[in-house]
């Protein structure tokens, strides 16, 4: 494993305790394998994204300095400084940054021109917005659309039956490359990812990523095939720091 040099890893940063924080990895990872194994996929099926919202630029370059290099974030103002922070440290282009939270449409830009993926495209609006806004000189954005499985009134997400006519729709916008299905199950509903898992089955054709599973569902998120589990709480621990939130404005 290669350690970035411009980063030296101190065994207590920000309150986060390097061993703590390789235990809580290694765990992570050995439960993702053990799920992989009982639903009978290979562990190399699915990505783990660190959510790094509300944790301190030390502790994502901690994760960093082991290896990891997948990071989420929901909060644009606190991505933004967090990025800058972590280039001063020298990981400039080695982390790859996944946006997985509610969207504003004043914020699209700085989310087409400072992430590779986007797991939380929820209306037509914001799929052009970040067509139109994603620069010439970077590949084309990484998008999933996310669905309100329930259709909650306190979440965003396209309706399930909204799903064919967003997917043909970013399918037609050639700076975004759309990858998959996001959702963030209701409480309690446990078969929120075989639903999401059997929406993507009836389009035509299947796309190859599922983004489901957090802290405490991962595992169950697995066995009905996620490709990318958000993993906060249970790498991290409690958060460091308080998220900037953005204002939503719509």
């Amino acid at each position: 494993m290669r350690v970035n040099v411009a980063y030296k890893i101190n065994l207590t940063v920000a309150g986060c305790n390097l061993n703590s924080l390789l235990d809580r990895y290694a765990t992570v990872k050995a439960r993702i394998a053990e799920a992989a194994e009982r639903a009978g996929r290979p562990v190399e099926s699915i990505s783990l994204l660190a959510v790094s919202k509300g944790q301190s630029s030390e502790a994502v370059a901690e994760l960093a300095a082991l290896g990891h290099r997948d990071f989420a974030e929901s909060y644009v103002q606190e991505a933004l400084a967090k990025q800058a922070e972590l280039r001063g440290m020298g990981w400039s282009d080695q982390l790859t940054w996944h946006f997985i939270g509610p969207i504003q449409s004043n914020k699209t830009r700085a989310i087409a021109t400072h992430f590779s993926w986007v797991h939380s495209v929820d209306r037509p609006k914001i799929a052009q917005r970040l067509n139109e806004q994603r620069p010439a000189d970077l590949p084309p954005l990484k998008v999933l659309i996310e669905v309100n499985l329930d259709q909650e009134s306190s979440k965003a997400g396209v309706n399930p039956q909204d799903v064919p006519a967003m997917v043909a729709l970013c399918h037609d916008l050639s700076r975004l490359q759309l990858i998959g299905l996001m959702t963030i199950p209701a409480p309690g509903s446990m078969n929120a990812f075989a639903r999401l898992a059997a929406l993507n089955g009836q389009l035509n054709p299947i796309l190859p990523d599922l983004s489901m599973g957090m802290s405490e569902d991962f595992s169950v998120a697995i066995a009905f095939g996620s490709t990318q589990v958000r993993i906060g709480t249970a790498l991290f621990g409690a958060r460091s720091t308080g998220p900037n939130r953005d204002t939503f404005s719509g």
